[in-house]
C-alpha cells in the first residue's frame, strides 16, 4: 500500500504580518512548524501502514525551508519526501497549489491514498485536499474522524454536526481528516536519526512536467483586491476580592447589569 500524505509549513505564532501588495502572509524572520491537521495526518498514514503494511511519501510544495516540515514527517516515521520548490510555485492560490500536488502525485504514481489535513492554520480554506482530488479524478471524502481500508475501499466516519455520516470509497482516494481523528505521535530521537539517512527529493516545474501557466500567481484565478488588519483591542478585566460567596454575588450582580444574566 503506497500512501501519500500532503503537508504545509505553517507560522508558528498568532503575531503574523500580511503584505499589502500582495495579500499574503509576510514569512520573513518568523518561526514555522507542521501544520497541525497536517501532522493527524501522518499519523494516520503511519497507522495504517503498520496495520496493512507499504510506504509512506511525505510531500510539500513550498520554499527550501519547508523542508524542515517534512523532516518533522520522516521523524514521526514517514519512509520518503518530496519536496516542490520553484519560484514558479510561488503564489499559489488553492487551484494553482492543487495543480502541482496532483502533477507530484501523478510523478510519484502507483498510489493507494492521498491524505490531508482538513486545512492549514494560515489559509483556512479546506479546499486543496478536495481540489488534489478533482484534478487527479478520484474519489475524495472530507472532513474524516477515521479511516479504514479494506478489500480496494476506504472507509470514513464523518462527523457532521451532531451526526455521524459512515461513507466508503474506492481506491485509490483522497482523505481530509479532522484533528479528533487521533494523536499525533512525537519524533523520537532514534527516528529523527533515522530521517537523516531517508529519501529526500526537490522537485522543480521542469521535474513535474508542470504547465507554469497553471502553477503559482500565473495559475491562480483568484485574488485579493484589499487586506487590512483588524485594529487591535485591548481587554478589559474586573477583579473579585474578598470571600468566595462575597465575590461569586459581585460577578453575579455585575453580569446582571451588563445584562447578561
Amino acid at each position: 500500500m503506497k500512501i501519500l500524505v500532503f503537508v504545509k509549513q505553517v507560522p508558528d505564532t498568532d503575531d503574523v504580518k500580511l503584505d499589502p501588495k500582495t495579500g499574503n502572509l509576510r514569512r520573513e524572520g518568523v518561526k514555522s512548524m507542521l501544520n497541525p491537521l497536517d501532522a493527524n495526518a501522518v499519523e494516520e498514514a503511519l497507522r495504517l501502514k503498520a496495520k496493512h503494511g507499504g510506504t509512506v511519501c511525505a510531500i510539500s510544495m513550498g520554499p527550501p525551508q519547508s523542508m524542515d516540515a517534512l523532516k518533522k514527517a520522516l521523524g514521526m516515521g514517514c519512509d520518503e519526501a518530496y519536496l516542490l520548490s520553484d519560484r514558479a510555485f510561488g503564489g499559489a492560490d488553492t487551484l494553482a497549489t492543487s495543480y502541482t500536488l496532483a502533477k507530484a502525485a501523478e510523478k510519484i504514481g502507483d498510489y493507494d491514498l492521498l491524505l490531508f489535513g482538513k486545512h492549514a492554520v494560515d489559509g483556512d480554506t479546506a479546499q486543496t485536499g478536495p481540489a488534489t482530488a478533482a484534478q487527479l479524478g478520484i474519489p475524495q471524502v472530507t472532513l474524516a474522524s477515521s479511516v479504514e481500508v479494506e478489500d480496494g475501499w476506504v472507509t470514513c466516519n464523518r462527523i457532521l454536526g451532531t451526526d455521524v455520516q459512515r461513507v466508503r470509497a474506492k481506491l485509490p482516494a483522497a482523505i481530509t481528516v479532522c484533528g479528533d481523528i487521533n494523536k499525533p505521535r512525537y519524533a523520537t530521537p532514534i527516528n529523527i536519526m533515522k530521517a537523516q539517512k531517508k529519501p529526500k527529493y526537490t522537485w522543480t516545474a521542469a521535474d513535474l512536467g508542470a504547465d507554469t501557466a497553471c502553477t503559482g500567481m500565473k495559475g491562480s484565478p483568484s485574488a485579493t483586491k484589499r487586506v487590512v488588519e483588524p485594529p487591535k483591542r485591548e481587554g478589559k478585566a474586573v477583579y473579585f476580592g474578598g470571600e468566595a460567596a462575597d465575590a461569586a454575588k459581585a460577578l453575579a450582580d455585575a453580569l446582571e447589569a451588563d445584562h447578561l444574566i
